[in-house]
């Protein structure tokens, strides 16, 4: 325990030695804020045209909403954390340190994703602030509101799924060990293939589709938007179940690349 107290700590001072983790933050920061008032703009600019002026829309709505779009912010910080070693060779370094690997990809894991979900919890509070100031005018009709239960449970879990995605990140770039490659993946795991497979239209493909990464994440958050109309066909408890089920496999992956394979 005392060895992993010593490797977190060296983990945290690199995680923010890297000035892409710096990048990386105030991307998400950024992108939190703006996509989450345009999406909450949209909302409910449709709902005034549509004349439902009975229509509450939750300001976190929005936020938990630009997830899928800001995790990519995420993913670049959370990679580097072991690609920026395998480019400089520090890599050697670390693992001479610690020889156990796995406590070098714990302890990893135990810094980026704390880091991570602190991350979506703040981000997601100051973006869902600017989405009620700049909704809740009156040509809104009061439509945005901050009912304080709901936006707790959002921004809870956009934390949490930004950590889990973080740390899933994690274990890919651990088995990529390149940039590159891990960027790649990334990308296709949680967008490209996802959204190629909902275009088939095939019913078998899009179940398994609507069980990747991002659409779990989705319904672990309690959205009930799946991009082809109809609703999640699992619980936010499952959606959790499946999301939790990915980052083990990439971490498993990851473990056994960097027992293998020399630095």
């Amino acid at each position: 325990m005392r060895v992993l107290r010593q490797v977190i700590g060296a983990e945290w001072a690199k995680l923010w030695s890297v000035r892409a983790t710096w990048w990386g933050l105030a991307c998400a920061f950024a992108l939190t804020v703006l996509i989450s008032v345009t999406l909450g703009g949209a909302t409910a600019t449709e709902a005034l045209r549509d004349g439902r002026t009975d229509v509450r829309i939750v300001a976190s709505e929005a936020v938990v909403s630009a997830t899928s779009f800001v995790q990519f912010a995420l993913v670049a910080p959370a990679m580097l954390v072991i690609t920026s070693e395998y480019a400089s060779g520090g890599i050697r370094a670390t693992l001479q340190a610690t020889p156990v690997r796995g406590v070098v990809l714990a302890a990893k894991a135990l810094v980026v994703g704390p880091v991570m979900f602190a991350t979506g919890v703040l981000t997601g509070a100051v973006a869902t602030a600017f989405v009620y100031a700049v909704l809740s005018a009156d040509v809104f009709g009061g439509l945005v509101v901050l009912p304080p239960g709901e936006v707790v449970t959002d921004l809870l879990g956009a934390g949490v799924f930004y950590a889990l995605v973080s740390v899933l990140t994690l274990g890919v770039a651990a088995a990529m060990r390149s940039a590159a490659g891990t960027l790649t993946v990334m990308f296709m795991l949680l967008m490209g293939l996802p959204l190629v497979i909902l275009m088939t239209g095939v019913p078998a493909l899009l179940d398994a589709s609507l069980r990747m990464p991002m659409f779990a994440g989705l319904a672990f958050m309690g959205s009930t938007d799946n991009l082809t109309g109809g609703p999640m066909p699992y619980s936010a408890g499952e959606g959790l179940a499946w999301l939790l089920a990915w980052v083990a496999a990439a971490v498993a992956a990851g473990h056994a690349v960097l027992r293998r394979r020399d630095a």
